[in-house]
């Protein structure tokens, strides 16, 4: 059956717009959020209150669960009146978070056990790409859950793809956290390198986004660097806990990853000065302090 009711857990940054998104294409989203304003903000945009997770899931053909972190996932799906304890058999159980891979092999295995459809399907593209639906969805577990899923999927963003089983998904993210966050660094680091040499930044930019050093990164971050607007897309607390899941699963796999390691230093050096709320381009504060600028 087509899914038409959809939970949403979790509607923070990333998570209310995306949801939004859902409501607009149609389907009857039901939110749950930690804090009131988000679900009002839903309700004003045409969703429903749940009132609990008990209450936005029982009824919902897919629950789309987006928090913080694998703590936040397994209460969420495994704690008492969670999504596994209300949610029908058969329904599709998609964690959009970003967390561990083994917590979200764990969480499949579980939902499995109770007859449910289970993926991990964590996105990239920050608030820019949840709000313009552009988001690139890494999806790990079964073939026929993610053709099920693929509506739903093609709602949210432009690039979803089957990475493949259970944990997947979230691997492909750890990468993809790595990636950015050394895109990131090297950006301030140029940056403050053009500005030390008396360089006009907008022009100097612009002419590198055409060039092989062009990204995402420098399209969607370059200007508010420039500007030190550091509002947050996507914070340094949750980037530091992106971080630390690449390190430990590198280490678990025995691999080097030098300047990942490197990195992932500087994230949580601006955590512990009590910058965990500001985006994590303020990765720029570390070079101009190592700068002494």
């Amino acid at each position: 059956m087509p899914v038409k009711k959809i939970a949403f857990i979790g509607l923070g940054i990333m998570g209310l717009p995306m949801a939004v998104n859902l409501v607009r294409a149609g389907y009857t989203v039901t939110g749950h959020n930690l804090t009131d304003d988000r679900v009002a903000a839903l309700v004003a945009e045409g969703g429903l209150r749940g009132g609990s997770v008990a209450g936005a899931v029982a009824d919902a053909d897919a629950v789309i669960t987006m928090v913080p972190d694998s703590p936040d996932v397994r209460e969420a799906m495994l704690g008492e009146g969670g999504v596994y304890d209300n949610a029908k058999p058969g329904t599709l159980v998609i964690d959009m978070s970003t967390i561990r891979p083994d917590v979200a092999r764990e969480v499949a295995e579980a939902g499995t056990a109770r007859g449910l459809r289970v993926l991990d399907a964590p996105v990239s593209g920050g608030e820019a790409g949840a709000v313009e639906a552009k988001l690139s969805i890494m999806v790990g577990g079964n073939q026929d859950d993610f053709e099920a899923a693929r509506p739903v999927f093609d709602v949210l963003g432009s690039t979803p793809v089957l990475v493949g089983p259970s944990g997947s998904g979230q691997t492909v993210k750890a990468a993809n956290q790595l990636i950015v966050a050394g895109n990131i660094q090297l950006l301030a680091e140029a940056l403050v390198f053009l500005e030390a040499h008396g360089v006009d930044t907008e022009s100097g930019l612009e002419v590198l986004g055409g060039g092989l050093a062009g990204s995402t990164v420098l399209q969607r971050k370059g200007r508010a660097m420039r500007e030190r607007d550091f509002s947050p897309g996507f914070r340094i607390a949750l980037h530091d806990k992106d971080m630390r899941i690449v390190t430990d699963s590198a280490h678990a796999a025995g691999i080097a990853i030098p300047l990942g390691a490197q990195v992932a230093q500087y994230v949580a050096a601006l955590k512990a000065q009590g910058h965990g709320s500001l985006d994590h381009s303020a990765l720029l504060r570390i070079v101009e302090q190592l700068s002494g600028r």
